[in-house]
């Protein structure tokens, strides 16, 4: 039996990842396991999931994914590069995983290893370094530099967001020199950032999208049915949808009270980037029209997102730790606890199954998870009802166990 690893948001699961998931096993074997490493209540590009993650977790596993893996708050809030290499940590540490699964808009995957190595190679950070001096932004100057090392062709595929994640794989698979093998399926349906249906597959920007429109209906038409159970389920606990403007009174004055100091320690490129953000901090009446003053040719919008984000959190980039210190269940059924009995033999790390575990874990691991818990309050202050919004649920709340 094989086994495919995934790393996902699921914000939400849309019918594009349920394609992928019939795509592996009719290449990998109807019998195929999947293991997912899934963001927790806060996604990659600095924002809030729409749902929080037990519920996404068990809409993935009656879904067809076998068993949820928590991908712990700094890796899952950093950087492509970051967020990448957490996700290949926690699966290459299961000691089960064969595979490495992902969309790519490309479906090259030897096409994604050749950026992938060129990434890594000795002259790769001189040619960046050249190419960022001519003051384009970080990705055209990573594109450019990359085409001096294999061609325009491949380099071109670093336009797309699915691709660039996918290099970003291949990559910490080439840096972590595990047997884990990267498999690609084409996304097929609507681009990723894509808010016009395309096809029967939307993508979880449309659905966000509508639901941020009130266009509810339609969006819960468009999830697959688990999914759409799910959301009914915690919409009717006043715990969705979730939006960032839920929270935005919230974050407004935890940035107001910080100082210029505060903010430099958010700016983990030292470029300078801070001193805008606290400027525009001082007046800005909403998130989007600080992003919006804040962003520039040169530094993405989801870079500044993050930033804001860290800042709300109270998260410092140079304190992340450099390496994922366990693997915590969110959701698994009956093949994904066949899965955790074989990983109670081979895995590199602790497997927490409830939150009394975390009494066993070396003290910085502790810390990460206090860490987690401090978040998770913080995240539910951003439910559309506040009474469903009590605080300490990670010390109470346990895997979703299904059959």
């Amino acid at each position: 039996m094989q086994t495919a690893g995934i790393i996902i948001e699921y914000n939400p699961m849309h019918d594009g990842h349920l394609y992928l998931l019939e795509q592996v096993r009719a290449q990998l074997g109807a019998d195929t396991a999947f293991v997912g490493v899934m963001s927790g209540n806060f996604v990659q590009r600095g924002d809030f999931a729409l749902l929080r993650k037990h519920a996404r977790a068990r809409a993935a596993v009656e879904s067809g994914v076998d068993l949820v893996l928590e991908l712990p708050l700094p890796w899952a809030v950093a950087s492509a590069e970051r967020f990448a290499r957490g996700g290949v940590e926690i699966l290459s540490a299961t000691g089960v995983v064969t595979h490495l699964v992902f969309g790519s808009e490309c479906g090259d995957a030897a096409a994604l290893e050749r950026l992938a190595e060129a990434l890594h190679c000795e002259a790769f950070p001189a040619l960046l370094r050249r190419e960022l001096e001519r003051g384009d932004s970080f990705p055209a100057a990573r594109q450019r530099a990359l085409a001096q090392l294999t061609s325009p062709k491949d380099a071109a595929l670093l336009s797309d967001p699915n691709n660039i994640l996918g290099v970003e794989y291949c990559k910490a698979l080439l840096q972590k020199k595990c047997a884990i093998r990267p498999l690609t399926v084409r996304r097929a349906g609507t681009p990723y950032h894509g808010t016009d249906l395309v096809g029967a597959q939307p993508s979880a920007t449309l659905l966000r999208t509508l639901l941020r429109s009130g266009e509810r209906d339609r969006a819960l038409a468009l999830m697959p049915p688990a999914v759409r159970r799910v959301y009914e389920a915690e919409e009717a606990a006043g715990r969705a949808p979730v939006f960032r403007e839920n929270a935005e009174r919230a974050m407004l004055a935890r940035l107001r009270s910080m100082t210029e100091a505060d903010f430099a320690r958010l700016d983990e490129g030292r470029e300078g980037l801070y001193r805008r953000l606290y400027e525009t901090s001082r007046s800005a009446c909403s998130i989007e029209a600080l992003l919006d003053e804040t962003k520039t040719r040169r530094y993405a919008r989801t870079r500044l997102s993050r930033m804001v984000l860290w800042a709300y959190l109270g998260l410092e980039p140079a304190a992340f730790p450099q390496q994922v210190p366990y693997l915590r269940v969110l959701a698994a059924n009956g093949r994904g606890r066949e899965l955790l009995g074989r990983m109670r033999k081979c895995a590199e790390l602790p497997i927490l199954t409830k939150p009394a575990d975390v009494r066993e874990l070396p003290p910085a691991a502790g810390e990460l998870f206090r860490q987690e818990v401090r978040a998770t309050d913080l995240y539910a202050l951003a439910y559309p009802d506040l009474f469903a919004a009590a605080g300490g649920t990670e010390w109470r709340e346990g895997p979703v166990i299904l059959p």
